[in-house]
């Protein structure tokens, strides 16, 4: 056959053909205003089937910051908390949230888009990236309200705290490549995002919420560096370290968070990019 009848007439491409990887985030990046989009119409959509509409969004993470701060502020030791256990916990909680929401949203986002996805020609991961989108713009109100509580609970504002800023951008790109890996992962084994929750909250006990992993740890250096690992630890203890006195942030949480934030975002999208072809003949 005449190669010309083989090759793809121009702005046409081969059905099930995975495109090259610099054409691909290319051409994503061209429809990026189709991410951001997506992100506010299901944002403003799930808000207003809400009675209390935007309200939710502060108050999901300040109940649940009121429910463990009431139960863990009586059951553990008081070596065990912080001075400043109220604005400690919160910080911790309202971050976790941004977490909690790319993680989970990101398990969600082929499966839970199957009649977009086949529908209609654009790269996929551009899905993903709607739902951190999404999950960021949520944070804007949630992070004005955790400097609200802060000042209201006696927490002096500084310099520092436009470090929160930076800070939040780069776990922002953190989540992506972790919401990519879980996107592809869960399209094939749909069984992933029944391990969603328990995982959140494995790492939500793990990553010093509610007590000061330097105390509970201080005898086992071994389990203080593994928590110190962890990255959700890594991006709460950066904040806390921008926003609250006497909370220095540990040397290694310092190096590993941009190292975890470079690895899950290039794990993530070339993970992702390689399965492309097939995300809508899977559903």
């Amino acid at each position: 056959m005449d190669a010309r009848l083989r090759a793809p007439a121009d702005g046409l491409y081969e059905v099930g053909r995975r495109p090259p990887f610099g054409a691909y985030l290319a051409e994503a990046w061209r429809r990026r205003s189709f991410a951001f989009t997506l992100a506010g119409y299901r944002l403003v959509g799930g808000l207003l089937q809400n009675r209390l509409g935007v309200l939710w969004i502060v108050l999901k993470p300040l109940l649940t910051a009121l429910i463990y701060g009431t139960i863990f502020g009586v059951v553990l030791s008081s070596s065990a908390k912080p001075d400043d256990f109220v604005p400690y916990l919160i910080v911790g909680v309202f971050v976790f949230e941004f977490f909690t929401g790319c993680f989970g949203g990101g398990s969600r986002a082929i499966t839970g888009n199957a009649r977009l996805v086949q529908s209609l020609g654009f790269p996929r991961i551009l899905l993903p990236v709607s739902v951190v989108a999404e999950q960021a713009m949520r944070m804007i109100p949630i992070t004005v309200l955790l400097g609200i509580l802060l000042l209201v609970f006696g927490v002096p504002i500084t310099w520092s705290w436009l470090l929160v800023i930076p800070i939040l951008v780069m776990m922002a790109v953190f989540n992506l490549g972790v919401a990519l890996i879980v996107a592809r992962m869960s399209v094939w084994v749909r069984d992933v995002q029944q391990f969603i929750p328990t995982i959140n909250r494995i790492l939500f006990y793990a990553s010093s919420i509610f007590f000061q992993v330097d105390v509970v740890f201080a005898d086992n250096p071994v389990l203080l560096t593994i928590a110190h690992s962890i990255p959700t630890y890594d991006f709460i203890a950066l904040v806390r370290g921008a926003m609250l006195e006497g909370h220095p942030v540990p040397e290694l949480a310092v190096i590993l968070a941009p190292i975890w934030t470079v690895v899950a975002i290039c794990v993530g999208v070339v993970y992702f990019w390689k399965a492309e072809a097939r995300y809508g003949l899977s559903e």
